[in-house]
């Protein structure tokens, strides 16, 4: 049997073979513009094949852009939610996969444990997509840089300053600098600072990671800002309200943006709370690519699909 093709983290792939994955994506948007949204792709490559997706987490964009982008490439799809499934009753995910992977040709799972995931693949004879864990988002860091460079052009060069929570995106924004050549910054409180092994990672192959408590510092001539929630669907109420006040000082506003280039983007990875981790004036502004962001998760998605199963 041929080595699976995985799509689990932005740091265990070549960059030539991430680069790939882009320029089929954007390839595939181009193709289809002015076309109906369901009509298939002419080359249709993944007809006759069929994509599990597992939410153990709920999803709108995840959900909606793989089923999409996989009826457009002429496959089907089962959505399965943690309902559907035996895992609340005593079975293993490592029987789950061995099951899944005798019906389907992949899985995609969202899930909060990254050693969910980690078990899946272990027994998974298909190729698995990591559609969220509690570690790494790397499928939206696909359809962020195909955004970023669809506006600014290529991101080699580029400074993304990442401003609140040093979370599971910022992780993937962290491999992604090393792997698509942009400038890091992450400001963050230094109780919530990011993964210092995604740090020590990029570093090491080459991307210039900076890690501040200041907000202005961070973004300032920066290209591109990025934010994400400030309060996860699992925080009680009193955690919620720690991180609220942790958080404040890096909320993205008009005051803050303007410490940036003059041209400078914003993006957020959705859902977002207006009023706290950015205001209204900016994510509803001209200079938001938030839903452009979220329209290129189908076609990024589009891209992982077809490199995982093509």
């Amino acid at each position: 049997m041929s080595q699976l093709r995985h799509f689990l983290d932005i740091d265990q792939i070549d960059g030539a073979e991430l680069r790939g994955i882009l320029d089929n994506g954007k390839a595939r948007k181009d193709a289809r513009a002015g076309q109906p949204k369901g009509k298939l792709d002419e080359d249709q490559p993944l007809a006759g094949k069929v994509l599990a997706m597992v939410f153990i987490q709920p999803s709108t964009r995840t959900r909606v852009s793989f089923d999409v982008g996989m009826r457009q490439l002429g496959g089907e799809t089962i959505v399965l939610n943690s309902d559907d499934l035996q895992l609340d009753r005593g079975e293993t995910m490592a029987d789950t996969a061995r099951v899944l992977s005798r019906y389907v040709d992949a899985i995609m799972l969202r899930t909060k444990s990254h050693e969910m995931l980690d078990e899946l693949v272990q027994h998974a004879t298909v190729p698995v997509i990591n559609g969220l864990t509690d570690a790494s988002h790397p499928c939206q860091l696909m359809a962020d840089v195909m955004t970023l460079e669809e506006h600014r052009g290529a991101a080699e060069g580029q400074v993304v300053t990442w401003a609140g929570d040093g979370n599971n995106v910022a992780t993937s924004w962290i491999h992604g600098a090393a792997q698509f050549g942009y400038e890091m910054r992450l400001a963050c409180p230094e109780t919530l600072s990011p993964s210092a092994r995604a740090v020590q990672w990029a570093r090491e192959n080459g991307a210039t990671i900076t890690v501040t408590e200041s907000a202005e510092e961070a973004v300032r001539g920066s290209d591109c800002i990025v934010s994400d929630a400030w309060v996860s669907m699992h925080d009680d109420e009193e955690s919620g309200r720690q991180r609220h006040n942790l958080l404040a000082p890096y909320q993205v506003n008009d005051q803050l943006m303007a410490q940036a280039k003059a041209d400078a983007v914003f993006m957020h990875c959705l859902p977002a709370h207006r009023g706290e981790e950015v205001t209204a004036d900016v994510i509803d502004g001209p200079r938001s690519l938030v839903w452009d962001e979220a329209e290129n998760r189908l076609h990024a998605q589009k891209g992982i699909l077809t490199w995982c199963l093509g």
